[in-house]
């Protein structure tokens, strides 16, 4: 597999705001782990992705660590970094943000999380209802961005967080200011991503059954895996191969969604399972990815992204690359939407 692997003039993603996943660390071993993140890093800063996605959850490492070795192997690319109440005070969340844009001049996106595994949430003893932790949401991303804004001290006296005149050293450059996005698929999710002007990610439908936002304030993102080649049959060999059906995966899956109060979680269950493309839900079936996947010929699959595009969306989190040839053939895919979508 390549490591720091050049790419000269990549394809462009003009008009598209592209992220890639990080590798997580429970999935590699743990002496190939922080070689494997520069990796993935490196790819998707060579392909012209914008950042990289990083998870958090009660099973993985640090995402800010995480985050602080992609920066360390990049020079531009901005991780994502999901952020969950739960875990970190608002204060800590804005002091991490303006401390990698002072010592580094790097932006941060923030990934901001309302819920999580079930049994992660027990064990924290949150026993906050669906709807309420989007609430909690909303202040907690308002006192982040108010602290980061940095233009006067910030009190906020709120149904879960208070601070008095607090303010952030150091502060944080206009121009580093973190890109925020809400995760989320339900109505609850949505008003979070209006009440602190968020880009809201979804899973998102089949093509042609997404019409997009009614509202226009609304920037709308797409959490999606792509697989595409010249030839459709080569597509699905490859999608085939590197996702096997797996029966213990779908067993665990279906456990998964019957104790979730996640929308999108029960939403994407009901999807197709198996269809021949583009729009696929065999690795999100099988438990080994959390989104569902475009394969096919590269015409089938830039048909599909051009229906997202029209739709409104033009922030993609893609899977985890396979490599830096995979990431190859999901720029040519950017570069040719990108053009329909200019026309």
């Amino acid at each position: 597999m390549p490591h720091n692997t050049a790419v000269a003039n990549p394809p462009t993603m003009n008009g598209m705001s592209v992220f890639t996943t990080c590798p997580a660390s429970s999935g590699v071993p743990q002496d190939e782990y922080l070689r494997r993140v520069a990796d993935v890093a490196r790819w998707s800063e060579a392909w012209g992705c914008t950042g990289i996605l990083v998870y958090a959850d009660n099973s993985l490492v640090d995402p800010w660590i995480v985050a602080h070795t992609i920066i360390r192997h990049t020079r531009r690319l901005c991780p994502l970094v999901a952020v969950q109440p739960v875990y970190m005070h608002p204060y800590s969340v804005a002091k991490v943000v303006s401390t990698m844009a002072y010592l580094y001049g790097r932006q941060v996106y923030l990934n901001m999380v309302a819920g999580g595994f079930k049994n992660d949430l027990q064990a924290l003893h949150d026993q906050t209802p669906h709807d309420r932790r989007y609430a909690r949401l909303v202040e907690y991303t308002t006192i982040i961005k108010r602290l980061l804004a940095g233009s006067a001290p910030v009190t906020h006296l709120g149904e879960f967080y208070t601070v008095e005149n607090l303010t952030l050293t150091p502060p944080c450059r206009p121009e580093l200011q973190p890109g925020i996005f809400v995760s989320g698929s339900s109505d609850a999710g949505y008003a979070a991503a209006e009440a602190v002007g968020a880009t809201a990610i979804k899973y998102p439908k089949p093509p042609g059954q997404e019409v997009g936002p009614t509202d226009t304030w609304l920037n709308i993102g797409a959490r999606i895996g792509i697989i595409a080649r010249e030839d459709s049959d080569e597509a699905w060999k490859v999608a085939h191969a590197r996702f096997p059906e797996d029966r213990r995966g779908q067993l665990t899956r279906q456990l998964a969604t019957k104790t979730s109060d996640s929308v999108w979680h029960k939403e994407l269950a009901e999807a197709p399972a198996e269809q021949r493309g583009p729009y696929w839900m065999g690795p999100f079936n099988s438990y080994k990815t959390m989104c569902p996947y475009l394969v096919g010929s590269l015409t089938e699959v830039v048909s599909a992204m051009a229906s997202y595009a029209q739709a409104g969306f033009r922030t993609f989190i893609l899977d985890t690359p396979f490599d830096s040839a995979e990431l190859g053939h999901v720029a040519r895919v950017f570069s040719q939407v990108a053009s329909l979508v200019s026309k």
